[in-house]
């Protein structure tokens, strides 16, 4: 970063580092911030994405620890936004900024709970272990946010805003996890086919829009709001989801329903994974994963978008991507999905 750069960074407006501005949600609190008036620094290795325009890149590789922050260290900074899954990253942020921060929010997840049992279970649920060391592999994600969570707690007490993200979905969304139904409707729009569906549509499903979720960590980080919340929105049926998403993609065909044993004789995964249906989740274990309390959030500022709007911007994302795309974070391919409607037809 340049002088001409460190000046342009000291303008007027709210001082906002985020780090990791270059990945989808840090790129949304980032392009939030610069539209409301905040003076925007990303720290990031900038290898996720374009910087969102009228912000700074800082490029750094938080793996070095306290080095990493050395460009951005020693500056008073209205607001740090962190997106990080590391504890180590977690860590070595704190010690190298929490003494120049005002305000600090750290997005952590709903994958912290050890139970997913429990609708409309709050924040004082039980949490999974913390994760002991400073790399956590994807299969440990839930324990390394409790770690982070607890490492944020431990250098800002109750002075930090920890946000318990849920599903986060819309434009830009790679996992496939929401994006898929509307592109499914799409795909099928075309080629006149059918679309496999879950046979429970009374089944919850509860999701934040991105924007939703950047705008409010920006806005309520400012604002000084503190305290652990569930960030995500409010509750819906699976049928109510899927109705929307077939609305916005043009879709008026057949709908086949498979049930829960039907689904997994058909070797199909729920929610996530190569051949997986996304948003269904049969297992009695992990039915109110999608059905937290949030109104703790909602006290304190989150608002969410209208469904309508969301899978809008869902099947625009997927059209861009291609909606005839190897599906291998989520979803069945268009082939694989006929052979399982053709198998739940066979065993009527």
């Amino acid at each position: 970063m340049s002088a001409d750069d460190d000046q342009q960074s000291d303008a007027g407006g709210p001082r906002v580092l985020v780090l990791g501005g270059t990945s989808w949600l840090g790129g949304a609190v980032a392009a939030h911030a610069v539209a409301r008036g905040a003076s925007v620094t990303c720290l990031a290795r900038g290898r996720s994405g374009e910087v969102p325009p009228g912000m700074l890149l800082v490029e750094a590789d938080r793996d070095a620890g306290a080095e990493a922050y050395a460009a951005v260290i020693a500056r008073a900074w209205d607001l740090v936004v962190d997106v990080a899954r590391q504890p180590g990253h977690v860590r070595s942020a704190l010690q190298a900024l929490s003494d120049d921060a005002e305000h600090w929010a750290f997005v952590s997840s709903c994958s912290v709970y050890a139970r997913h049992d429990e609708p409309g279970a709050d924040e004082t649920a039980a949490l999974l272990p913390a994760y002991d060391g400073d790399t956590a592999g994807p299969d440990r994600y839930g324990e390394a946010k409790v770690a982070c969570e607890q490492a944020v707690t431990a250098v800002r007490g109750d002075s930090a805003l920890v946000a318990r993200a849920g599903l986060i979905v819309g434009r830009g969304d790679r996992s496939d996890r929401f994006g898929y139904w509307p592109g499914r409707f799409a795909l099928a729009a075309e080629d006149g086919g059918p679309v496999l569906v879950p046979a429970d549509l009374e089944r919850r499903v509860q999701w934040v829009d991105v924007r939703d979720l950047a705008a409010w960590l920006v806005d309520a980080g400012l604002a000084g709001a503190t305290g652990t919340v569930n960030a995500t929105g409010p509750t819906t049926s699976l049928g109510h989801v899927l109705q929307e998403a077939a609305a916005v993609a043009g879709f008026g065909g057949e709908t086949v329903a498979a049930t829960d044993d039907r689904l997994r004789a058909a070797d199909v995964e729920e929610f996530m994974g190569p051949r997986s249906l996304p948003l269904w989740l049969g297992d009695p274990e992990w039915q109110a994963f999608m059905d937290r309390d949030v109104s703790a959030a909602r006290r304190i500022g989150l608002s969410c978008s209208p469904l309508r709007e969301t899978m809008r911007s869902a099947v625009e994302h997927e059209r861009a991507l291609g909606l005839d795309r190897p599906r291998t974070a989520a979803g069945l391919g268009r082939a694989d999905e006929l052979e399982v409607v053709g198998r739940v037809r066979d065993a009527r």
